[in-house]
């Protein structure tokens, strides 16, 4: 960040195309996109219009629609709204994409010098969700 300062210092003391640069660079700055942090499966996740997520197995067929009402926070721009733990009337929509598993977790056991060994496998089942929107 030091060195993004000091150009700009540079740039306000030079020309007028200097300004220009520096008007350039506060519009891409200041053009962030609306997220939330949401609460599903006893995890919390950052997500955005039109993201994919794959979270812990929720009820439903593909297609599905489906409400999270736990919702953190919403930031859009300068604008931040943050829960106590939620946000009132605030909601995020999105649709079931899949119903799939996740890798397998191998579960090795062992005892040294004890001639125990125990191996276990396990999957995941995961839904894959597309946001629609965030309603605040």
């Amino acid at each position: 960040m030091a060195k993004d300062t000091k150009e700009i210092k540079k740039l306000e003391e030079g020309s007028k195309q200097g300004k220009k640069e520096i008007d350039e660079k506060d519009k891409t700055i200041s053009k962030k996109e609306t997220f939330a942090v949401i609460k599903t499966g006893g995890k919390q996740y950052k997500i955005k219009d039109g993201q994919e997520i794959a979270i812990e197995k929720i009820e439903g067929k593909e297609g599905d629609k489906i409400i999270f009402s736990e919702v953190l926070l919403i930031a859009a721009d300068n604008d931040i709204k943050l829960g106590t733990p939620f946000i009132k009337d605030a909601k995020v929509e999105g649709n079931i994409v899949s119903q799939e598993k996740g890798k397998k977790v191998i579960v090795f056991k062992m005892k040294a010098k004890k001639r125990y060994r125990r191996t276990a496998g396990h999957r995941q089942e995961i839904s894959k969700v597309k946001i629609v929107k965030i309603i605040a």
